[in-house]
């Protein structure tokens, strides 16, 4: 029956199992690329997920995209980059007016200017541009031919000759006895040596006057000879409501003279300088006037910073404020205030010649910022500059985490040359370690390791 069932099938039977037979084997030999596309968006909605946006990336490496940047340093390397722990704390933050200064001479009591107090040649210099002299020690030895001060020395002798010789007459007449000279001649002698008295007080008060001292004039009674040279001393100290109370030593600024050079009186020999106390000259804008204004009528202290390069250095406190100028600048709108600064000595030697140097610590021409309070700012995170890294629009610190570093990004309210003021945002907490030197070398080690900058897209296959 079987074999008649067969017989009885028509060709067009025989043609639709051949193909379906065909087809069956072309997808048995392209199942590798058509079965995957099925199976995929199966397993998706049989687990109840939705069609993922970032099907076909690297998802191992979008995890390490998304984690924190870090990096470990070794010992080594931390001392290499001078590495300082920072523990954060919440803390008052003063804001400052910053202002550009230098420090200057006082005018008419820094600067002591010698001058030859009568005609002569320099025979003698005893100190140098840059020695430290006393008060009282010579500075100038001068020949002189200045011929007033011949001419009143040869007076001052002859009246003094004069007075000697009226003082044996009358101690001759006395020693003649009553009623052998009249007592009119005696007394006439008297009157003589009142006169040459006065005369001879007159004319050493002149020569006092022309630069010679008591102890020479007194000197030319005792010995009858006059003067050929003087001495030109160091000046005393003048104190005039200053801060100079305790003895030192002026400097040669400058000398003016040469050796066996002729010099007419008020010549200037020398510039003697005087550092004990020195001028802080601020520049400020007409509109920081009512800030400076406001905090020295507060009793706030306003303090200066040297600059050492570009970075300033230990402040100086309590500061006063000496004066405000009565002028503003047309053209910049600005105005100067100085301040007092006392100073001290920081060297003081000798050398082999016996010339004596001595350094101060400020010195006119050195470089300062005032800072002068304006508000204080309660409960702050404060940071110091060294401790983060502007990177274009994002600035960060580096937390220490264990033995490595972590790259927290964080938002900075305010910021002066010396301290940043970062917004508790829950970046960075109290308590917690950063990098407060050595931020900077951190984040070059960390870009280097990622090989340059860090790509915000890095893990991704575009």
């Amino acid at each position: 029956m079987s074999t008649n069932r067969s017989k009885k099938r028509s060709p067009g039977f025989w043609v639709l199992i051949g193909c379906v037979v065909a087809i069956a084997g072309a997808a048995v030999a392209t199942k590798g690329r058509w079965l995957p596309l099925l199976q995929a968006p199966l397993e998706g909605n049989q687990a109840g997920e939705a069609d993922d946006p970032h099907a076909g990336h690297d998802h191992a490496a979008h995890a390490d995209h998304e984690a924190t940047p870090s990096i470990k340093l070794s010992k080594n390397g931390l001392k290499n980059i001078g590495y300082v722990p920072l523990v954060i704390e919440s803390a008052d933050y003063l804001r400052n007016l910053t202002l550009p200064a230098i420090v200057v001479e006082r005018p008419g009591r820094s600067q002591v200017h010698i001058t030859a107090p009568l005609t002569g040649v320099i025979t003698k210099i005893h100190s140098v541009t840059g020695d430290a002299i006393a008060a009282g020690q010579p500075l100038f030895e001068l020949r002189l031919t200045h011929e007033e001060l011949v001419v009143a020395q040869r007076d001052f002798l002859r009246t003094a000759e004069n007075l000697v010789i009226v003082n044996r007459e009358i101690a001759r007449l006395q020693s003649l006895g009553e009623g052998v000279i009249a007592g009119r001649r005696i007394l006439e002698k008297k009157y003589e040596k009142q006169k040459l008295e006065a005369s001879l007080h007159a004319e050493g008060q002149a020569m006092l006057l022309h630069g010679i001292s008591q102890s020479q004039v007194d000197s030319i009674l005792e010995t009858r000879t006059l003067f050929k040279a003087i001495i030109v001393p160091t000046p005393e100290h003048s104190h005039n409501g200053d801060h100079c109370k305790n003895s030192h030593l002026f400097q040669v600024q400058r000398l003016g003279v040469a050796r066996g050079e002729q010099v007419d009186a008020g010549r200037e020999l020398a510039v003697l300088a005087d550092h004990c106390e020195l001028l802080i000259e601020g520049l400020a804008f007409e509109d920081d006037a009512e800030e400076i204004r406001r905090a020295t009528e507060g009793g706030r202290g306003v303090s200066a910073r040297p600059l050492v390069g570009d970075s300033p250095g230990a402040a100086i406190t309590d500061l006063e404020l000496l004066y405000v100028a009565d002028q503003i600048d047309p053209d910049s709108r600005a105005f100067k205030v100085y301040l007092r600064l006392p100073n001290e000595v920081v060297l003081d030697k000798s050398n082999q010649a016996g010339g004596r140097h001595i350094e101060w610590r400020f010195k006119p021409g050195q470089r300062m910022q005032i800072q002068v309070p304006v508000e204080t700012w309660k409960e702050q995170l404060v940071l110091p500059t060294t401790a983060i890294v502007d990177e274009g629009a994002e600035i960060y610190v580096y937390r220490q985490n264990g033995g490595q570093f972590d790259q927290v990004p964080v938002h900075v309210l305010y910021r002066d040359q010396l301290s940043v003021v970062v917004a508790s945002n829950g970046a960075i907490f109290p308590g917690d370690v950063i990098a407060g030197k050595g931020a900077y070398l951190i984040h070059q080690a960390l870009k280097n390791k990622s090989g340059g900058g860090i790509d915000p897209h890095a893990g991704h296959n575009h």
